[in-house]
């Protein structure tokens, strides 16, 4: 029985990250069928159905839906429409994976949870860091163990976005995955760059997890470099991880452990998993975990329900609030 892929938005995002991945999915499936891609831009959605081997193209991503009827859909467009367009697909009743950030505050993600839930409609949210082969790795190696302390920094060149929590809810959400754990409270500081434009700044999070744990997170949109780089520590024992993002400073990536002062391992990126990108930042797994567990009639890790919490706290961020405490 063949399984039937449809994907809205083929824009950048697709072309670098989702549209790989689809089609080594196929490759690697071969009763996958790749059976349409959807854009308003007529030339993007010509261009992307031959570049990753979908059999049609649309511009009306209702029409696709209503034509092809697939078993899944991914759906990659501007954070401001995947709420709406989201709802929309979940009323239909297919499977669904979008991209983060799913809402952008509280009530839209709601709606669609009560969408997804009213038509019983599987969904996974798109957080790539969560399927990344390092920080899978680094999940592994800290199992079982009691996190004192995490820091995650997180740095990008020339971002002069007025709403940079859009991008922010990656280290917002990678953190709280690593500690295992939400955050109980969070105390905010902000240091202004006005001269880059409005509501360009420095973000600093200081943080408390449920778990007891607590964590400092900074994001500096501005700097010299792009990276996200995190220490995690319990007792006796320290990690260091370099995340491979888009290919930049820090590629392949690199995680190191030590245990009371002594080197335990030193793992490059290349050790984990191939160099290409799709695959070292995450695009490749986290579209074949949603794939396999539709397949699977299973619920999907990672839905709605799981991402509420990171959308709400990127929230605060966008309305420059200063404390967050959880309910």
């Amino acid at each position: 029985m063949s399984f039937k892929i449809c994907t809205v938005g083929c824009g950048n995002m697709s072309l670098s990250g989702h549209g790989p991945s689809y089609k080594r999915y196929a490759a690697l499936h071969k009763d996958t069928i790749l059976a349409a891609c959807c854009d308003i831009d007529e030339e993007k959605a010509s261009t992307f159905r031959a570049g990753f081997g979908f059999l049609r193209y649309y511009t009306d991503f209702e029409e696709m839906l209503d034509t092809e009827k697939p078993d899944a859909v991914c759906l990659v467009v501007p954070e401001h429409m995947t709420a709406s367009l989201s709802i929309r697909i979940l009323e239909k009743g297919y499977p669904l994976m979008m991209e983060k950030p799913p809402g952008l505050n509280y009530d839209e993600t709601i709606r669609m949870i009560e969408a997804a839930e009213k038509h019983n409609t599987p969904n996974q949210v798109a957080f790539n860091r969560r399927y990344m082969p390092m920080v899978k790795k680094l999940r592994e190696l800290i199992a079982g163990e009691k996190i004192h302390n995490l820091r995650y920094d997180f740095y990008r060149v020339g971002r002069f976005d007025e709403d940079f929590a859009t991008t922010a809810i990656h280290g917002i959400d990678a953190a709280r995955y690593l500690a295992g754990s939400d955050y109980s409270y969070i105390r905010f500081d902000y240091q202004p760059l006005p001269e880059f434009g409005p509501n360009v700044a420095n973000i600093m999070m200081y943080c408390k997890f449920e778990s007891g744990a607590e964590a400092q997170l900074s994001f500096c949109p501005v700097s010299g470099i792009v990276a996200e780089r995190v220490v995690i520590n319990s007792y006796d024992n320290t990690w260091f991880m370099n995340l491979p993002i888009w290919n930049a400073a820090d590629f392949p990536g690199r995680l190191v452990h030590y245990h009371r002062g002594n080197l335990v391992a030193d793992i490059s990126g290349n050790e984990i998993c191939e160099p290409d990108l799709y695959i070292n930042n995450g695009f490749y797994n986290e579209n074949e975990s949603f794939f396999e567990d539709i397949r699977a009639g299973r619920k999907p890790g990672g839905d709605l329900k799981s991402a509420l919490q990171s959308v709400v706290i990127s929230d605060y961020i966008r309305k420059r609030k200063t404390e967050y405490r959880k309910c």
